[in-house]
């Protein structure tokens, strides 16, 4: 057995239905926990999730809705009674200019990308602290982006949202702590990934006039990362392992980069 061995584990993933989730569902599962797949998109997670084998399972989960978390935790719990990782990985992104943002899309951005992880935050807490439905401790791991960290131009908003799920992982870590509750909560700056987010993101930026083509965004971003390639999936999925696991047991409040120093 290693420091990132999760059997007999529990691991509730948002947005766990594709891209970046996905990998981090297929990576929680191959350390060894039990994986609920939380999303929107009920086919696609429950072929993932009968991907994974026996034992896993899919909840059908609208991230803004209170109700919708409590029978999401619920549901994992009963599966296994225990919750012991939850990541809040679902988000959404509008491109767009600064002096060009729509309202309906930056209340769309603050309510799954702030409010969404405020309320998985909320939820993984009082399942997993002293008298909840779990009440072993655990580790939440909230997905921030690279984006909190440098002003790339075109994702106005959608940097300001994945700020905030810094501070929101800060704060509830200090809360955590100081009350005993046993649970530990941070977070990961993904870097660019040629996901379908991060494709869709390359072309935003021709189309809004920034860069000349996809390709000349791509080539900008990999020129501004110090490792000189873009991120993979595995790369993110495997920092979300390690921070659940007992090798980052002394580790709480931090954001983790993974960014191939783009960030820097």
């Amino acid at each position: 057995m290693t420091h990132h061995d999760l059997t007999g584990r529990t691991a509730l993933v948002t947005g766990g239905a594709q891209g970046l989730g996905e990998g981090m569902a297929r990576a929680l599962a191959a350390a060894g926990a039990t994986v609920v797949i939380a999303d929107l998109q009920d086919e696609a997670a429950a072929s993932v999730a009968a991907s994974l084998g026996e034992g896993h399972g899919a909840v059908h989960l609208d991230v803004t809705d209170e109700a919708g978390w409590e029978a999401a935790v619920a549901a994992a719990v009963e599966r296994t009674g225990r919750l012991d990782i939850v990541v809040n990985n679902a988000g959404v992104e509008v491109s767009s200019l600064a002096a060009d943002v729509e309202v309906s899309d930056i209340r769309t951005m603050l309510d799954v990308n702030v409010l969404g992880t405020a309320l998985g935050i909320k939820h993984a807490l009082r399942t997993m602290r002293p008298g909840g439905a779990a009440g072993h401790g655990g580790s939440i791991v909230n997905i921030s982006s690279v984006a909190a960290t440098i002003a790339f131009p075109g994702i106005p908003i959608y940097s300001a949202t994945k700020a905030a799920v810094d501070r929101l992982t800060r704060v509830a870590a200090m809360e955590a702590g100081k009350l005993g509750w046993g649970v530990r909560v941070n977070c990961v700056y993904p870097g660019l990934v040629p996901t379908a987010m991060g494709q869709g993101l390359a072309v935003d930026m021709a189309t809004l006039g920034l860069f000349e083509s996809p390709e000349a965004a791509v080539g900008a971003v990999v020129e501004l990362t110090p490792l000189g390639r873009l991120g993979e999936v595995a790369d993110m999925a495997d920092a979300v392992v390690f921070l659940a696991s007992d090798a980052a047991r002394f580790i709480t409040g931090t954001g983790l980069s993974v960014d191939g120093g783009m960030g820097m």
